[in-house]
């Protein structure tokens, strides 16, 4: 297998590789471009994230500043809004569904180390996918961590730290984040 291959199949992988190198490279150009694209060129920066991510609904606003690894790893659905230096890495898939927002300096992140320090050293790591439902709206400094799947209509609070995956009709937040109660 490839080291992309090994990354998307949730396996251990180097991003030293030349060809992910090379791909992280070529998204910071494009990332480049969007966050020095004026805000008021609405359909130009549309135009920019549906060539970034793989996939997206025909309506979506990302303010500037914006940063992933990949972007070709991201989808988003109908309606989708990222609030100032929201930054989303990408080593494995990230499904975002309808009408999601994000608030000002949202982080989701696949990418994970080894828990061993020895082969954390070597410079491997693993990536695990992260998907939230519709309706979610996740609130300012929250961090969404490797593998978590959040429901239908969830509400994260503002500096929540997500761990692990919750059901529909929550509002979550704490460190670690918890259901705080339904919706």
């Amino acid at each position: 297998m490839t080291e992309q291959e090994k990354m998307l199949a949730g396996e251990l992988y180097f991003p030293s590789d030349k060809l992910l190198t090379a791909r992280r490279k070529d998204c910071r150009k494009q990332l480049d471009i969007l966050n020095s694209t004026c805000q008021t060129e609405h359909k130009k920066r549309t135009q920019l994230l549906k060539t970034l991510f793989a996939k997206t609904g025909k309506r979506l606003y990302i303010e500037s500043t914006f940063k992933c690894d990949y972007g070709e790893n991201i989808v988003v659905g109908e309606n989708f809004y990222a609030n100032f230096n929201c930054v989303i890495l990408d080593a494995a898939k990230v499904t975002i569904g309808d009408n999601c927002m994000l608030a000002p300096q949202v982080g989701i992140y696949t990418a994970t180390h080894p828990i061993d320090p020895v082969q954390r050293a070597t410079g491997i790591e693993f990536a695990k996918s992260i998907t939230l439902g519709d309706n979610c709206w996740v609130g300012g400094m929250a961090v969404i961590n490797p593998g978590v799947t959040l429901g239908d209509n969830v509400v994260v609070a503002s500096g929540a730290v997500v761990t692990k995956s919750f059901g529909d009709n929550v509002i979550i937040g704490g460190n670690p984040a918890r259901v705080i109660r339904a919706c």
